[in-house]
């Protein structure tokens, strides 16, 4: 009986003394490279492998965390109470900086676990630095460390890479086949995002993590962290005024009009979705889905589901050309050179490849901008279904019931939108016509919003050491606009600061700019402020200049085919 008494205490005992284990950088690799997925939280190990496939969020979000100090993403995304429930999955802690992996799903390559050997931090250092083909964890840098060498070989042909420009940069440097033209921008753009932004050494990188720290405490201390019902109230108003207006049209056979009507009510509830989905109106878990699968499945035919995952993704690697799904269009748009290398999306899991589609619409695309943008509301229903249908969200744990309410909210929207609106409502096919196109193309200018604020910034990989906060500002521009406009922009105006605290109500924004703007300058990072109409002349010059890249590729590659043509008719 005495035994067993002490058996609890004996267990937690044990359990304690596990969870304070102090790891080494080359046992978490080695655990990494046992297929386990770790991340770093507050200089805790924690072994998330049990926890992926019951995320809200997706396991995506989490894969591209495996290796790295997670602290700064996780405390943007969750709340105290889910940070205290990560605490179940600690297995040890790390002592002293952190230095990050490169995550597997990035690339990154990692060596299993032998005790006593290469165990001290400095050889691990000494093979990073000197070993650039092992299967040691490092950048998958196009440039400085392809795990193609053939890239590097036809870069070490060119000249001083510090010398070329995308006025100087020529396609007669290897007319052959292209590539030479597209490592050269890449290089270039590294090299320009090097000059602009801090550096990456760790104690630069560290001020700027402690300085953002220390903002958000700030933030947080003035409210701002506290959601503004009183701007709700009003924005229920306005929901409510563009219904009853859809309604009234409706009634009257103006159904033009009532598709415009509609069209707008679906514009400035996806704000509300947005608030929702990043947790910012209640700040409970429950609460807030269920504002959010009711308004955008039930009202809007679009999944939260599929949001979330696809979301999380882009907020965690913004405007990475391999990963982030927001900046993955092909063939209809390609906002950096690097998609015309046919790259992989890791969030799509296929080839994003430069075809005879991409060849033919690429060279356009900033002619297309505007009436791609204007069907973008079709490709949310595919993506949304496809969600649904797959069963792609978590299927068990706190999120397993979203995807049944969704598809519910799915039925329901078809049902009075698909049956009672445009079939029952609607007497001619002209009518049903109009209502529909126009309520869809209506939407148009949050489609450009969303990708107002990405398209132009930088797409360059700085490496994994790069902190948070310096890449979302690198990556991600505001649009400068009157305040009374704000109803009009959502909160989407203000992506930067949104990026740096995503759990934010979107009603405070406007004032932690300044704050932020103080931030920038205290730090010596740019922060990107545009005006709408600047900001899109941005957006469509980066469109003209990759066009113009893809067009000069596919000239070199038909020239390449023509010769092997003619090679082999000889």
């Amino acid at each position: 009986m005495s035994s067993l008494s002490k058996s609890p205490s004996m267990a937690s005992t044990k359990s304690a003394s596990r969870t304070e284990t102090v790891l080494s950088r080359r046992q978490v690799e080695g655990l990494i490279a046992d297929g386990r997925s770790i991340i770093i939280l507050n200089q805790r190990v924690l072994k998330v492998d049990a926890w992926m496939k019951y995320h809200p969020g997706g396991d995506k979000s989490i894969m591209h965390m495996i290796g790295r100090d997670a602290t700064d993403e996780v405390n943007g995304f969750h709340s105290l109470e889910a940070r205290k429930q990560m605490e179940r999955y600690r297995i040890g802690k790390v002592e002293g900086r952190w230095k990050n992996f490169v995550p597997p799903i990035q690339g990154g390559k990692f060596r299993p676990y032998c005790k006593g050997v290469a165990d001290s931090d400095d050889e691990d250092q000494v093979n990073e630095e000197h070993t650039m083909d092992s299967d040691i964890s490092r950048t998958p840098s196009p440039i400085f460390d392809a795990d193609d060498s053939s890239l590097r070989q036809r870069l070490s042909r060119k000249a001083d890479p510090q010398s070329s420009s995308a006025s100087s940069v020529s396609t007669s440097a290897e007319p052959e086949d292209g590539m030479s033209y597209l490592d050269a921008r890449t290089k270039e753009q590294i090299d320009l995002d090097i000059a602009k932004y801090p550096a990456l050494d760790p104690n630069t990188q560290d001020e700027v993590v402690r300085k953002y720290r220390v903002l958000n405490e700030r933030l947080r201390g003035e409210g701002l962290y506290d959601c503004n019902y009183t701007a709700y109230a009003l924005e229920a108003c306005r929901y409510t005024f563009l219904f009853c207006m859809m309604l009234l049209c409706l009634h009257w056979g103006w159904y033009a009009l009532s598709g415009m009507f509609l069209g707008c009510l679906w514009h400035q509830l996806v704000f509300t979705v947005h608030d929702a989905g990043h947790m910012g109106i209640t700040h409970n878990f429950v609460v807030d889905t269920t504002i959010g699968i009711i308004i955008a499945d039930f009202i809007g035919g679009l999944s939260v589901g599929w949001w979330k995952r696809n979301h999380n993704v882009h907020h965690i690697v913004t405007n990475s050309p391999e990963h982030d799904p927001d900046i993955e269009h092909m063939p209809f748009f390609a906002i950096s050179h690097r998609f015309l290398e046919s790259l992989t999306s890791s969030f799509y899991e296929r080839v994003m490849t430069f075809d005879a589609v991409a060849k033919f619409i690429l060279p356009y695309q900033h002619y297309l901008y505007y009436p791609i943008l204007t069907f973008g509301r079709f490709n949310l229903y595919v993506l949304s279904w496809e969600y649904l249908i797959r069963g792609l969200g978590p299927k068990k744990g706190p999120a397993w019931w979203h995807r049944w309410l969704e598809i519910t909210g799915q039925v329901f929207f078809w049902y009075w939108f698909g049956y009672v609106i445009m079939y029952k409502t609607i007497p001619t096919a002209s009518g049903r016509w109009a209502f529909l196109m126009v309520s869809h193309m209506v939407t148009m200018p949050l489609h450009a919003q969303i990708t107002l604020s990405h398209f132009s910034m930088s797409t360059a990989e700085l490496g994994p050491h790069e902190s948070f906060p310096q890449k979302m500002l690198r990556t991600t521009m505001d649009i400068d606009c009157p305040q009374w406009l704000d109803f009009f922009h959502g909160g989407l105006q203000f992506q930067a600061i949104h990026h740096l605290f995503p759990r934010m109500p979107r009603h405070n924004l406007r004032r932690a700019q300044k704050l932020v703007q103080d931030f920038c300058d205290e730090v010596g990072i740019p922060y990107a402020l545009y005006g709408f109409l600047d900001g899109s002349r941005s957006v469509i010059g980066r469109l003209e200049e990759v066009g113009r890249q893809a067009a000069i590729l596919a000239k070199c590659q038909r020239t390449l085919a023509e010769k092997g043509g003619i090679l082999h008719g000889h």
